[in-house]
């Protein structure tokens, strides 16, 4: 039998394998934009060592073990001769002074290492040089260090170098086959319920077909299942090595890491982890990751692959917990510990951004040039269309650069100069720009911002041996982003300046439509699975996700019986801005109060707005509260323990309880109260978001290709929060509920698309009659039981 070929590129390699010293990221910015620059003065340099030099040539070894081979290879920046000896070259761009280096960087030396041991193979050497070429790339100054090795010295260092890295591959190529092994008669964990056998075929096959996949699938259905399950399965199969279960929400995490446990439960070997947001994982009060301020940053790396290794070969879950106990055990920073125990792990739970995000995106996985047999599961695809845009959206504001230049003032001219440039560039455009003003492009002030990028970077080098200021830290991300944004500038953006409500200029780049940056993500795996309770209409959402032609598409009806719920809606008052009055919201109070009287339980009603939600409570608690309803709200920025004591009110047989709840907010997705636990949810309004300068523009730029821009604008971004508050009631086949929906637009034409198949039986009412429908519910319930 053959052996299995692992592969690595020789920079992973020796990055992985021999890194050491400090966790320091102050010292990481600038050198990250160094290597995004640094092809140019490769060429440059290469060109200048005459045509005796070869450049980029690719180099590779197999190195044999007892159960499989590791090849490594990559590309060596030069080779050439001098007085009959052959030299290695490996060419190092760099901010820092040149004259601070007292010796090459130690994974730069053992990359021309590897360099020098295939060549010296290759043409049977009995010595070979190597030399590390350093040049800054401000002043293009060069450094070069250099070093003769003996070959039998070269055999010996890199033979111990792949045994170090023979362990964890082996490891990883033994616990597969157990993995694999135990997933061959895996079975779905529960009966059947309506729609998941379709749900979980789909998903298979659409893996198979190394296609992607868009399903509607009602709350309660059991979509976490229905799509993990069939992932796994492809997993064991080695269809895929990698599974990303994406979310936009703490909770659904934890609902995804149920199922995996569920499995394990059922016989399977797999290896998840969680990814945990770095501020909730950090052992400080504050994030900062440099060895002045956190205890576990120095040393870090001499310290974290020891740390991985034993926490991979001993645990298979790891949560924020256990890689919180295992950081403090090894004293490395949790975060990165996380980061780099997910290169090893069979899934990764995360939030959208450690995919999709062009700033935080897990490199490990996603860097250009990285790709792999990665299998995207998005959960509440809907979350991901406002996400998207605001990860390739970028913005510039001037009252930002004027507060940076006060802060340098003249202590550095060439920083000044810069800052004032685009000062006065900001300053034209805001001189053209009334309330807001669309504009072709961006003009020549990228070019201006490229040049202020040149200077931060040369002041945030100087400044690593004290400390830079926060804010010039913050304006230098802004700064990046704004760049990184400029190079995917398309048709899907359109560029506009604005003077904000909040007083300030800014010059925005706006992502409208999507798809095309997600798709250079999406690309690098093999197939992705977007769902959701709320995806519709689906060809809305599969323009703004995907750029594909032949994406699959499926509709999974409730399998709840219908009789269990009361659709109705009251289509004689309105939450428009023009109806908006005390008499309006005096009648959504009494539907409010006509509702909950009708039968003991707990109850949520879904406002538009936090102004609405309590003019409405207010009139509700003066002119129709009773002694036996109970009332709470929701309020602005609460507190994660607040949300917790909030949800912990709805509990069986308390009496009756109403909860004023906000549209689109934490109480309104992604909350489970099954059973008597919410037994109604009431929705006032058709949710449109808020008119703003973004929400015209969108209008405007789908109305000028054809599209309904109110429908893309406002339409439908605000149907998805009716039907995600709406989902809260009815979790179970058990469970018995009425979804009110207090708006007379609802019964409109536009609407009636929009409203899911299985809501045919909706019914309208009045205030006059919505009691006898609620009370004819509740009694046939009674009838059944």
């Amino acid at each position: 039998m053959e052996k299995p070929v692992v592969h690595i590129s020789v920079r992973n390699l020796v990055e992985f394998i021999l890194r050491s010293g400090d966790l320091d990221s102050r010292k990481t910015t600038a050198d990250k934009e160094a290597m995004q620059k640094g092809s140019r003065i490769h060429r440059k340099i290469q060109r200048q060592m005459g045509s005796a030099y070869q450049a980029e040539v690719p180099l590779k070894y197999d190195t044999e073990f007892e159960d499989l081979i590791i090849q490594a290879e990559g590309r060596a920046d030069g080779i050439f001769a001098e007085e009959g000896k052959t030299w290695i070259d490996e060419i190092k761009g760099t901010f820092q002074n040149l004259n601070h280096l007292e010796q090459p960087v130690e994974v730069h030396r053992a990359q021309a290492m590897c360099y020098a041991w295939y060549r010296a193979e290759q043409q049977g050497l009995e010595s070979i040089g190597i030399q590390i070429t350093y040049v800054n790339m401000d002043t293009e100054e060069i450094r070069r260090f250099r070093e003769e090795i003996s070959v039998s010295a070269l055999s010996e260092w890199y033979r111990s170098l792949m045994e170090q890295y023979h362990r964890w591959v082996s490891y990883q190529q033994s616990w597969r086959k157990m993995r694999n092994a135990s997933t061959e008669k895996l079975e779905f964990p529960f009966p059947y319920r309506e729609g998941q056998r379709k749900m979980v075929s789909s998903v298979y096959h659409s893996i198979s077909a190394g296609k992607q996949i868009f399903i509607q699938a009602p709350t309660g259905v059991g979509k976490t299942m229905s799509t993990v399950f069939p992932a796994v399965r492809s997993v064991g199969e080695e269809k895929a090595d990698t599974i990303f279960y994406l979310t936009a929400k703490t909770i659904t995490r934890t609902v995804a890491e149920e199922a995996f446990s569920i499995l394990r439960k059922k016989g399977l070997k797999w290896k998840g982890i969680t990814i945990t947001a770095k501020e909730k994982l950090c052992v400080c009060d504050k994030v900062q990751c440099d060895p002045q301020h956190c205890p576990y940053a120095e040393g870090h790396f001499d310290r974290i692959n020891d740390a991985v290794y034993e926490l991979w070969t001993t645990q298979d879950c790891y949560d924020r917990e256990t890689i919180r106990l295992q950081a403090d055990k090894w004293r490395v920073c949790p975060f990165e510990l996380c980061l780099d125990l997910a290169v090893w792990t069979d899934s990764v739970i995360c939030d959208y951004n450690y995919v999709f995000d062009p700033n935080v995106h897990l490199k490990r996985f996603f860097a250009d040039g990285v790709s792999g047999k990665y299998l995207f599961l998005i959960d509440e695809a809907h979350n991901l269309v406002e996400r998207a845009r605001s990860m390739y959206s970028a913005s510039l504001c001037k009252e930002d650069v004027l507060q940076i230049r006060k802060m340098v003032k003249e202590e550095n001219p060439r920083l000044k100069k810069a800052l004032d440039k685009v000062n006065r560039q900001l300053l034209e455009l805001k001189k053209q720009c009334d309330r807001y003003e669309v504009l072709d492009t961006p003009g020549v002030l990228p070019i201006s911002v490229l040049q202020l990028q040149g200077e931060l970077d040369r002041y945030l080098e100087e400044e690593i041996s004290g400390e830079a200021p926060e804010e010039i830290l913050d304006f230098y991300f802004q700064v990046r982003d704004f760049l990184n944004v400029c190079d995917l500038l398309d048709e899907n953006y359109v560029i506009y300046s604005e003077n904000g409500e909040d007083g300030r200029f800014r010059l925005k780049l706006f992502c409208v439509n999507p798809a095309v940056n997600l798709e250079k993500f999406l690309e690098k795996g093999i197939s992705s699975v977007f769902f959701s309770a709320t995806l519709l209409p689906m060809t809305y959402y599969r323009k703004l996700l995907s750029t594909r032609q032949d994406d699959y598409g499926i509709y999974v009806r409730s399998p709840f019986p219908q009789e269990n719920r009361c659709i109705l809606v009251g289509g004689d008052v309105s939450s428009r801005y023009t109806r908006r009055s005390y008499e309006e919201y005096r009648r959504i109070a009494e539907y409010l109060a006509r509702c909950v009287w009708q039968r003991q339980g707990n109850y949520m009603a879904f406002f538009p707005s936090y102004k609405m939600l309590d003019d409405v409570y207010e009139i509700y608690e003066k002119e129709f509260s009773a002694a036996w309803v109970s009332c709470i709200r929701q309020t602005p920025s609460m507190s994660e323990r607040e949300r917790e004591e909030f949800l912990e009110e709805f509990t069986e047989d308390r009496g009756t309880l109403l909860g004023f709840c906000i549209m689109g907010g934490v109480f309104s997705e992604g909350i489970d109260l099954m059973g008597e636990k919410l037994i109604g949810a009431m929705i006032v309004g058709t949710g449109l978001p808020q008119v703003s300068n973004e929400r015209e523009i969108l209008k405007n730029y789908y109305d000028q290709r054809s599209e309904n821009g109110f429908d893309y604008a406002y339409r439908f971004p605000g149907m998805n929060k009716v039907l995600q508050a709406a989902g809260r009631v009815i979790r179970t086949r058990e469970d018995e509920g009425v979804i009110l929906l207090l708006d007379e637009r609802f019964r409109g034409r536009d609407y009636d698309s929009l409203f899911p198949a299985e809501w045919e039986d909706r019914r309208s009412c009045r205030m006059d009659s919505v009691e006898s429908h609620l009370q004819h519910f509740w009694t046939e319930r009674y009838k059944r039981r």
